[in-house]
């Protein structure tokens, strides 16, 4: 996973990750837009598969996000999934001055309008979408983009609870999974969620594929692992103080948590935040171990329900130490192997 850079940057750390066994990168969006960077690390290192993770959804017109995921899947040669989120009120309305409400019927609508786009560049249908929110009918000939044969560009969404998880199920071909999460979340409630939206929708579940982002923390020694633990802590306590995630710490017996960080945050404490989330809440949201048992722990944790692991702490850990690409390397490798 990785986010601001310039495309220098980006273009070199994608030479790195290719080199060294990743399969691909995930940009997320949040001081920059992730489009540029990705067409610089796509021809830097044409191996490699990208997503976004996920690109704000509600501030660009569905025919923006379509046309551009239909660009990327064209230049990479299918190697290019659609991630869209939501993102929170706060930010849609007061930072880009977008419409919000109602979050998930509005989402559910934007990626049906999505992959209505990509049905008419794909030549299949004329674009006729007539949504709740969206409705598109004008694309001229001399407007719609060239056909090309990567034209199944997948469109997945972030979500969390009951009702994005069924918009997942009902329209998304994919889940971008929140980076705090247990496996008794992923197993209780997301995945009972996207199955009741793929049921109404008459869809098959299983072929709703999970982006799941972990925070893997590993060293060799309780010293090496330290900095990434502290971030991880630091991390899993900022995502926690949102009272919409208190159900992630209370269907654990952690009642109170979410709370408590709320409270903390409020009063600038950081580091009290961080030191709240305790060994026992670290076993549940992170993987810490030796270098030499990731792998292992990764797989054995989400084999059969991971289509794509993403090391949320790896870009921080690399640029620390440049070394640990290879280590980090061998992990992917080894769980790719695995597949």
């Amino acid at each position: 996973m990785t986010g601001a850079g310039t495309w220098v940057e980006t273009a070199d750390f994608a030479r790195l990750l290719d080199a060294n066994g990743f399969s691909g990168m995930l940009f997320t969006e949040t001081s920059e837009v992730p489009w540029m960077k990705i067409a610089a690390a796509a021809v830097a290192a044409p191996n490699l598969h990208f997503s976004t993770g996920i690109a704000v959804a509600f501030p660009r017109s569905p025919m923006i996000s379509a046309a551009v995921a239909w660009e990327m899947a064209q230049n990479t040669q299918g190697r290019f999934r659609l991630g869209l989120g939501s993102q929170v009120k706060g930010h849609v309305v007061r930072r880009y001055s977008a419409e919000f409400k109602p979050a998930a019927a509005r989402l559910a609508d934007y990626v049906a309008a999505v992959k209505a786009c990509i049905r008419a560049f794909r030549g299949d249908e004329p674009l006729a979408h007539d949504g709740p929110y969206y409705q598109l009918n004008y694309l001229p000939a001399a407007w719609s983009p060239p056909r090309h044969e990567f034209g199944d560009v997948k469109v997945d969404i972030s979500a969390v609870g009951p009702l994005m998880t069924r918009v997942a199920g009902e329209v998304a071909d994919g889940v971008h999974v929140h980076p705090l999460h247990s496996m008794h979340y992923i197993e209780h409630r997301l995945l009972a969620g996207v199955a009741a939206g793929a049921a109404r929708a008459g869809r098959d579940a299983a072929e709703i594929q999970l982006t799941i982002p972990v925070f893997a923390a590993p060293g060799d020694t309780p010293e090496q692992r330290e900095a990434l633990v502290s971030r991880a802590r630091n991390q899993i306590a900022f995502y926690g103080s949102t009272p919409n995630y208190a159900f992630q710490f209370d269907d654990l017996g952690f009642e109170g948590t979410t709370p408590r960080l709320g409270a903390l945050i409020r009063q600038g404490k950081f580091e009290e935040m961080a030191a709240s989330i305790t060994d026992e809440m670290l076993d549940q949201y992170a993987v810490v171990c030796r270098w030499d048992e990731l792998a292992d722990r990764l797989i054995e944790r989400y084999s059969g329900t991971a289509s794509r692991l993403v090391m949320y702490l790896a870009e921080e850990s690399i640029r620390r130490d440049p070394t640990a690409a290879a280590k980090w390397g061998e992990v992917a490798r080894a769980v790719r192997a695995a597949e």
